[in-house]
């Protein structure tokens, strides 16, 4: 099942079940509400869709997670996940500009599978991850990739506002362990992987970080992106796909060339 988040004539963001061309509406968050139908339905083509969650407490991301990506780095992988915070503010959604800051050095895409928390979890055992799971989307982990050598840690490089876009919808029902990833900028082919090679399963992530911090629903934990050229610029659109879920689009621009309204 696929739930959107999505505004239309109604201006406020609702939620809705992807059906063929169709949203089928639903009574409210389904974090919080579950998935009770209005009747309504709105035809996906006139719907702009949101992120389809904007965190309330914290996007957790895993660095370096596939061997691949780990040697581009020159690591040799950590010992244990490499977790780190973006800030709700860098969510936004498909369709959304990725608004690049102007830092010296590359900004760099870094697609990569979601998981989205359903509950209050702390300390899961990792044979009882899926019972804190409400689905997976799309994740871009967008980084100032020279900042973040420059800097000696990540917060400023990745957490820029726009810096985590997200989408299109979550997938509720979904084996994430087997799932291509490819990610395209301008139409050619950047970085390709398969979750079946993280170096951590999704199980031992969501048992690591729920031993550091308490996870709430809407919590979103970037699984780590496979090994690629990752550079992007302005005037570019980076498109992320993910088997069994979609492909998230985000156009870059300069924050100099971006029209607030």
């Amino acid at each position: 099942m696929k739930v959107a988040r999505f505004s239309s004539n109604s201006g406020e963001p609702q939620f809705g079940i992807v059906d063929d061309s169709d949203l089928v509406v639903l009574t409210g968050d389904p974090l919080y509400h579950g998935l009770d139908t209005t009747g309504e339905r709105i035809p996906l083509d006139s719907a702009k869709l949101l992120a389809p969650v904007i965190p309330r407490s914290k996007v957790i991301c895993v660095g370096m997670n596939y061997a691949e990506h780990a040697a581009d780095m020159g690591h040799e992988g950590p010992e244990n996940p490499l977790v780190f915070l973006k800030p709700n503010t860098s969510v936004v959604g498909p369709g959304d500009p990725i608004v690049l800051p102007p830092v010296p050095g590359r900004i760099v895409h870094e697609g990569e599978l979601a998981v989205v928390i359903g509950s209050v979890a702390k300390r899961v055992k990792p044979e009882d991850w899926e019972s804190v799971v409400f689905g997976y989307t799309i994740a871009n982990d967008v980084s100032a990739r020279d900042v973040m050598f420059a800097d000696g840690q990540w917060a400023r490089a990745k957490g820029y506002d726009s810096f985590c876009p997200l989408g299109p919808w979550i997938e509720t029902e979904l084996d994430p362990s087997h799932l291509d990833i490819t990610t395209y900028v301008a139409g050619e082919k950047r970085r390709e992987g398969n979750t079946k090679d993280l170096i951590y399963s999704i199980p031992e992530i969501i048992a690591f970080v729920s031993d550091v911090w308490t996870l709430l629903p809407g919590d979103v934990i970037c699984t780590g992106t496979p090994s690629g050229l990752g550079g992007f610029q302005a005037g570019q659109t980076v498109d992320i796909t993910i088997e069994g879920i979609g492909t998230l689009s985000n156009p870059a621009v300069n924050r100099d060339d971006r029209t607030d309204s």
